[in-house]
């Protein structure tokens, strides 16, 4: 379903998501970090979507052995996601006025995206049944998956801050100390063992 030389890629991108995911909890931890700081189950997912929205659905999409109508929806995804990482970036560090409904807005968006692509490619998901057909279909629905995972949690992390994510003050992120976060904390945990999972056998089986 792979070629050798993207799953070589995702391999060293996973090894090296792993190494950043454990110095910017560091860094994030520190006192007086920008953001506030963050918990155990939430860096986890942070690097999660970065490596699968960022780096996996890009190199997916320029894999030719992949179909064609799964590497035209992830790429246009990938793109999609690339522009909400530049504009989110320059709302948090440089306006300070990032909103999670931001996000939520850009999420839904991409969904629609997503399954617009599906609708669009339906002949070839309803009459192929082959290997790397079936691999690419359930790859695109792990992607639906973590959007929708994803709405919840900014959803219930605006509603934790009440609002409060703006400003010098603003807080971004749920750490491991504070009550409010602890249901937040809970479920990211509980999902996160399934996210994984689901890449993990996806990638395998490619």
């Amino acid at each position: 379903m792979l070629s050798p030389h993207t799953r070589v890629l995702v391999a060293v991108l996973a090894l090296l998501c792993g190494v950043v995911a454990l110095f910017f909890r560091r860094a994030q931890n520190a006192k007086g970090a920008r953001g506030g700081r963050i918990s155990g189950p939430k860096v986890a997912w942070l690097f999660y979507a970065v490596f699968l929205w960022f780096l996996v659905c890009p190199l997916v999409a320029l894999d030719a052995k992949v179909p064609m109508e799964a590497r035209a929806v992830l790429g246009a995804f990938a793109g999609f996601m690339w522009l909400r990482g530049a504009a989110e970036l320059y709302l948090l560090y440089v306006t300070k006025s990032w909103r999670p409904p931001y996000g939520v807005a850009h999420d839904v968006a991409c969904i629609a995206l997503v399954l617009g692509g599906l609708a669009w490619g339906r002949a070839r998901w309803l009459g192929t049944s082959g290997a790397a057909n079936v691999w690419a279909l359930a790859f695109v629905g792990l992607v639906l998956l973590s959007l929708f995972v994803e709405v919840a949690y900014a959803a219930l992390f605006f509603h934790a801050v009440e609002g409060r994510t703006t400003g010098d003050e603003g807080i971004w992120f749920a750490d491991e100390e504070q009550a409010r976060f602890r249901r937040i904390n809970r479920l990211t945990l509980a999902l996160n063992v399934p996210l994984y999972a689901g890449l993990a056998g996806l990638l395998a089986w490619s």
